[in-house]
């Protein structure tokens, strides 16, 4: 019998264990999948950040457009239109002279004058050579015009004739050398004035009353120095660089100490065009106007040149962002995947602390400065930004003067 006080039991369907089980096998499937999943990525996050660390850091720049045209500043040596020394050209001692540094002088005007008593000596003697020889040579003629009338009547012989005929050619010719000499002496004697050769100013004067002169320039000093400074001649050493560009024509500006708040148009009449061997440099010739004097020769002068650009596709690149390997010059560029690019260049124009570059860059690609030898052709790398002490000097280091 059923106990009336026990609690009905209830029947029904039996519970799904099973399925639960499956439910809960597919939670920890896919909480496994998503920690495999999770530390997979994890790893290959901290690899790629790894990678990027470890990357080397580099400062890239675009290059620099060549400008159409270029200042170029060089120095110059300034130099007297005609500068000369002025030697004695006889010997003796010096009675006085008459002009002293800084006078300005005309063309063939006194600027002193030498004792020559031993040239005055000898032109005395060979005045009385030539008195003898003139005296020889006219009793030859007159004998010799004696004789030949006696030719004509037979009273002489033809040899005795010759002779006399001889003779007065040899007496003729000995009078023309003792005028010779005369002539000579006396223009010796006429070189103890001592004139200015042109117009100029004295720079120079080395000697005093009484000192001993002797002539040339192998055996004494320059008693003075002359130089026109009416005009100026500078004197430039054109690099090799610039060299093809550099013609006469071209206009320049003069800047000296002396005047920094003054600039002197000047031009280039000519070059060497010729380089120097030693120094690959081009001598370039320039001349200025200095009717007012304000400039002087021997002065240091800073010669502003303005140039044209070689062509207006070239690019420059500062020498720092050069590789030298066996494929040739290379620079080192850098895309948008920070990944590195080799390429070759055909260099054109060294301008010292730049490269004109001909073909092979583009001027939108990113170029690496001072790139280590160990760069290689697509190693990641990482852009950073130059410190701003640097900005100056890497921003723009392919630019020309």
């Amino acid at each position: 019998m059923n106990d009336p006080a026990a609690p009905p039991t209830r029947k029904g369907p039996p519970i799904p264990v099973g399925r639960y089980a499956l439910i809960l096998g597919l939670v920890a499937l896919a909480l496994a999948l998503w920690g495999i999943i999770d530390r997979v990525l994890f790893r290959n996050t901290l690899r790629r950040e790894a990678t990027a660390a470890t990357a080397p850091s580099v400062i890239v720049i675009k290059p620099t457009p060549a400008p159409a045209s270029e200042e170029l500043v060089l120095p110059g040596s300034v130099q007297a239109f005609i500068e000369a020394p002025i030697y004695a050209r006889t010997s003796g001692y010096l009675r006085r002279w008459v002009t002293d540094i800084g006078a300005h002088v005309k063309q063939g005007e006194l600027l002193a004058e030498i004792d020559a008593p031993e040239v005055d000596q000898q032109l005395h003697q060979a005045q009385a050579d030539l008195a003898t020889a003139q005296a020889n040579s006219q009793l030859a003629l007159t004998t010799n015009e004696r004789w030949q009338s006696l030719l004509a009547t037979h009273s002489v012989s033809q040899q005795d004739a010759d002779a006399k005929a001889g003779d007065l050619a040899a007496k003729e010719a000995a009078t023309k050398s003792a005028y010779a000499n005369v002539e000579r002496l006396k223009d010796l004697e006429s070189f103890t004035r001592v004139l200015a050769p042109f117009d100029g100013v004295i720079t120079q004067r080395n000697t005093d009353v009484g000192a001993l002169i002797n002539p040339g320039a192998s055996s004494g000093a320059a008693l003075f120095r002359e130089a026109d400074t009416h005009k100026l001649r500078i004197y430039v050493q054109v690099p090799e660089p610039y060299a093809a560009a550099t013609r006469p024509g071209i206009n320049a500006e003069l800047h000296f100490a002396e005047h920094p708040n003054q600039s002197f148009p000047a031009s280039i009449v000519r070059t060497a065009n010729a380089l120097d061997p030693a120094l690959r440099t081009l001598q370039v010739e320039l001349q200025v106007d200095n009717a007012s004097g304000e400039l002087f020769p021997g002065a240091y002068a800073e010669v502003h040149f303005k140039l044209s650009g070689k062509t207006s596709d070239a690019l420059r690149v500062p020498i720092n962002a050069l590789l030298f390997r066996a494929q040739g010059m290379q620079v080192a560029t850098v895309g948008a995947d920070n990944h590195v690019k080799l390429l070759s260049i055909t260099p054109g124009r060294d301008f010292g602390t730049s490269l004109e570059v001909v073909s092979g860059l583009d001027a939108q690609q990113s170029i690496i400065i001072n790139p280590p030898d160990s760069l290689a052709d697509g190693a990641l790398v990482r852009v950073v930004q130059p410190p701003p002490s640097a900005n100056s000097s890497t921003a723009n280091p392919a630019e020309g003067k």
